[in-house]
């Protein structure tokens, strides 16, 4: 069956983010994970983040991620524990593994006061290499 839009929906993820500047330097790298919530192509994903559990975090209603609703960066993941850049949030055995390279398109110079830092999503299609 081929990845659609309409088929990750309920398909656990997770989502290797790198940050860059302007100039291609690295600025972050983060890793996310949780449940596809819902689709929309133009919109994009949005995927419901998984939390730590805890007893204080049993009524917080978990927070959304959008991301752009292009899947060639979507790989089968291959079984195991993977965890987030998130304190005590991890995911085992995800469906996916999504890569993105996000890059900054403006300088904060170049910003107008009240606008924000404008932002490029450039999928990795390369399948990402995970050390067993």
């Amino acid at each position: 069956m081929s990845l659609t839009l309409d088929n990750v929906v309920g398909k656990s993820c997770l989502i290797g983010l790198s940050y860059f500047d302007k100039q291609g330097e690295m600025l972050k790298q983060s890793m996310l994970g949780g449940i596809v919530k819902s689709v929309d192509k133009e919109m994009g994903i949005t995927i419901e983040l998984a939390q730590a559990s805890s007893e204080n975090k049993k009524h917080e209603k978990a927070a959304d991620f959008l991301i752009p609703s292009i899947l060639t960066c979507w790989f089968v993941a291959p079984k195991g524990e993977f965890h987030t850049s998130t304190d005590g949030v991890k995911l085992v055995n995800p469906d996916y593994l999504v890569t993105w390279d996000i890059h900054q398109s403006k300088d904060k110079g170049e910003v107008s006061e009240g606008e924000q830092q404008w932002w490029e999503w450039v999928p990795r299609t390369a399948e990402p290499q995970v050390d067993k």
